[in-house]
Formats: structure tokens, sequence, C-alpha cells
């Protein structure tokens, strides 16, 4: 049987990275695969990133492959399949590494001096890893959120259909059959969004190691659905009535984690046979009791005041504000700092109804995107770089800019930085009008459109254009590497 394209690079993969027995688990995002690595020194990273297939390599706690969008979950399954586990399971013990030969080969020199090097690295980079509190926050915020991406995207486009029929309906111009169609979607729609917490519960209790139950229910103890409204609970720091919802979904992470720690040190003190009642109950009670009246009333003080300091410099900012954002938003892609942003825009969804961080740092993907352009008109003569170029950029522009950041304009240098400046000229344009928000997060690019909350879509259109044309002027005239334009063969 011939081998597809997604099998041949689950196998050269594994095969450059030391073979199945090396990797402890495989997980994937919208675009990479992710693999936690036992050693290092096994991994070849030049051959990773030769690899025809292969867009790029990130190197963090974990080993990020980009494959792009739509394959990336097909590598992936295939991985974990051929290792006998489910996605992001552990892989068993006695798995046999691939490509192992049985005789010590003689080093040279230079290969003694260069096994030292990464052996040295791989020690430097493991001990920064554990010592990282900060990029463990991110990893945790990344595993809990990035299942979810999907749901986001398509929850947003049916409620934003949903707004669009709503509006129709007001302005008269459909008629009142038409309100049992939109009802429909915004019930399928608040299947995500009513409930947001209880799903994020569940995954940060999979994130901690908790049982994924219990961190459901303290989700959904946030929602005060057993409260009734002429008997409100009572915030004992000010004497208010509580509101279901407070502290958002930023309170259910910080108390599924304590819930965690208070879950394995019952389960060390419990008798194995009372364990399975008596670990629960005390569990919900103790971290329920402490969710609702510790930590909702604290951390709806931490959130509003988060989302309302960002409206503050969005709205005082202005145009600079949207150029820093959108200049800076693909470094802190490159490095994971983004993540730390996800729970930011669904605390302001759940507090404004949208975003107004999203539609400006979409503008990054826009610079991407003229800058591509701009490299296919420079560059033709490169026909490796045009092919590379044509396969990223009908992602590029549905919002995806994986491919591009790190099969085109990463490689290169000079384009990564001017089409950020593209990107920083689109998020002026967005901070300079104003008021753009999205109701849900998800892809940014064209797909973006149907999210915009308010009708500004024009608006958002305008900034769209404005950093796909700012990313092609800066690199068509500052931003294209002599090398670039040499021509070559295609592989």
């Amino acid at each position: 049987m011939t081998e597809s394209k997604e099998q041949r690079l689950a196998r050269e993969i594994y095969e450059h990275v030391g073979g199945m027995g090396n990797v402890a688990r495989v997980i994937h995002c919208m675009t990479r695969v992710r693999m936690t690595i036992k050693d290092d020194r096994k991994v070849d990273m030049n051959g990773l990133k030769a690899v025809d297939g292969v867009l790029g390599i990130v190197e963090d706690e974990t080993l990020q492959v980009v494959v792009g969008p739509g394959i990336v979950n097909k590598v992936a399954n295939i991985m974990v399949a051929e290792a006998g586990v489910k996605l992001g399971e552990a892989f068993p013990e006695d798995l046999m590494e691939q490509s192992v030969s049985e005789a010590e080969p003689v080093l040279t020199d230079r290969q003694r001096v260069e096994a030292r090097a990464a052996e040295v690295k791989a020690r430097e980079k493991a001990k920064h890893n554990n010592n990282s509190a900060f990029k463990r926050v991110l990893k945790s915020i990344s595993n809990i959120f990035v299942p979810l991406i999907p749901v986001f995207v398509g929850a947003g486009i049916i409620g934003g259909i949903a707004a669009i029929f709503s509006n129709l309906l007001t302005a008269g111009t459909i008629g009142h059959e038409w309100v049992p169609i939109v009802t429909t979607l915004n019930v399928i729609k608040n299947g995500l969004f009513s409930f947001l917490a209880i799903y994020v519960g569940i995954n940060s209790a999979n994130e901690f190691g908790a049982t994924p139950g219990l961190g459901g229910v303290i989700g959904a103890a946030t929602l005060l659905t057993g409260m009734d409204p002429k008997e409100p609970l009572i915030n004992i720091f000010n004497g208010d009535a509580l509101t279901a919802g407070q502290g958002g979904i930023i309170g259910v992470i910080f108390a599924v984690w304590v819930l965690a720690l208070v879950e394995k040190r019952l389960h060390k003190i419990i008798p194995n046979s009372i364990d399975i009642i008596v670990t629960p109950t005390i569990a919900l009670v103790v971290i329920g009791l402490f969710t609702i009246f510790i930590v909702m009333p604290v951390a709806g003080v931490v959130s509003s005041a988060l989302v309302g300091s960002i409206t503050w410099v969005l709205n005082v900012g202005g145009a600079f504000s949207g150029f820093i954002l959108g200049l800076f938003f693909l470094p802190m892609v490159m490095f994971g700092l983004h993540q730390i942003l996800t729970p930011i825009h669904i605390e302001m969804i759940n507090k404004t109804g949208y975003t107004l961080l999203l539609p400006i740092l979409a503008m990054a993907g826009a610079g991407q995107v003229g800058a591509a352009f701009a490299l296919w008109i420079r560059c033709r003569k490169n026909k490796k770089l045009v092919q590379l170029i044509k396969g990223a950029l009908p992602v590029g522009i549905l919002g995806i800019g994986e491919p591009l950041i790190y099969g085109v304009t990463l490689p290169l240098g000079r384009p990564f930085i001017t089409a950020c400046i593209g990107g920083g000229i689109g998020g002026a344009v967005i901070g300079g009008i104003g008021n753009i928000g999205a109701i849900a997060i998800g892809p940014s690019g064209i797909p973006l459109i149907p999210l915009i909350a308010n009708g500004h879509w024009l608006g958002y259109v305008l900034g769209l254009l404005v950093g796909y044309v700012g990313g092609f002027v800066v690199t068509f005239f500052f931003g294209i590497p002599k090398d670039a334009r040499e021509e070559t063969t295609a592989n």
C-alpha cells in the first residue's frame, strides 16, 4: 500500500527525534505537532527541519513541529496510533527506539565537540525549563484552551450569523418566521458561552491532575445555578450580592488548581476503602466554599480591573496602542507568550460582549500576508521560495499565520521584521477607529469578519487591507534579502 503524505511525515518526524522510544507524549494545536522529548541529545534538529512538509520548528518545553492546519491532526493521530495511545497520553515505557544501530559509531573530534555542546545545551535547557514558573503557567494556559479553539470558532460564527439575522428582524427586512431560526442558533451558541466555566473547569482539572468531573463542578459553582435571586449569597468582603460568573474563568482556573492540591492530599490520607466516597465529598465542599466566598469576590476584582485597564489603554492610546500591539504580537507568538492573552480575551467577551484586543492583534497576520506577496513578486526567480509562499498564503489569508511565519518570513530574517511593521500599521488603523471588537476568539484574517461586534466590520476590513498594504510596501522596499532573489531549483 502506498504511504500517504501524513504517514510519511509521521515516520520521518519519529526518525529525526530519536525514534518513538524518545517521545513521552504527543498532542497538537492548530498547526503544530507538540512532542515531549525524553532526551534532547537524540534529536536531529537539522534533519527534522529538512523534512518535506515541515514548515518550522519551535523549541520550548515541548518540541513543536509546524506542519500546517488540517494536516496536523492527521499526522498527530497517526503518531499516537502507532504508539498505541491517545493524544496527550503517556507513551508506554517499553517502546523500542527506532533507528538505533547495534554498534557505537566512531566519532571524529568535531562530532565529539558537537555532541558535548548538544549535551550542555540540553542540560541548560532542562534547567531553564524546570525553573521557569512563567513558562509552566503559559504551558498550562495553552493546554487548557487549545482544545477549545475549534469550539470557539464554530460557536462564534454561529453567534455572528444569529446576530445578523437579529438585526434584520429589528430592521423589518425579514419576517417573524425567522425568529425560531435565530433562537435555535443562539441555543447552539450558548451551549458553549453560557457554560464555558464548566469546560474550563474540566480542562483545568486534566491539566493540574484533579478529577475532571470535580473540576467541572467547581466551574459550574461559579454560575450560582442553585441561588434564589431574591435571597442572593453575599460577598463577605463588601456585603454586596454575588453575581453568576463573578471572577470569570481566571477564578475557575485558580480554584481548580487548589482543588488538585487538596484532592491529591486527600487521596494520601483517606483509607482506600472509603476514598471514593470521602475524597470527592470533602473536596467539593471545601473547594466549593472557597470558590464561592473567596475566589469569586477576589478574582472578580482582578478580572474587572484587568479588562478595564486594557480598555482604558486602547481608548486613550488609540492608534499608538494599536501600532505597538500589532507590531509585537508575532514575537509574542514565537515565544509562546500569546497564550497569556487567551483568558483576557474571554474575560473581555464575558464582561463587555466582545474583545477589543483580537481585531488589533489580527493585523499581525495581515502584515505577514502583505510581506509574502512582496516576496513573491521580488523573488519570483526563486522557485522554491515561491512554492512555499503559494502553499502558505491561502491559510495565512484565512487567519492561520504559522506556515508563513516559520516557513517563509522568519527563516529569511528581514521580511519577518517588515511584516511585523505592516501588522503595526494595520493595528494603528484599528486602534485609531476604536470600538472594533470580536464576539469570539479563533483564527483571524477574513474568517474574523463575521465575528466583529456591533456591525463595525467595515472598520476591521479597512484595517486588514491597510495591514496587507503596509506589510507589502515595507517588505517590497526594505525587507528583501539579496540571496532570496537568487534563482533556485525546486525540490
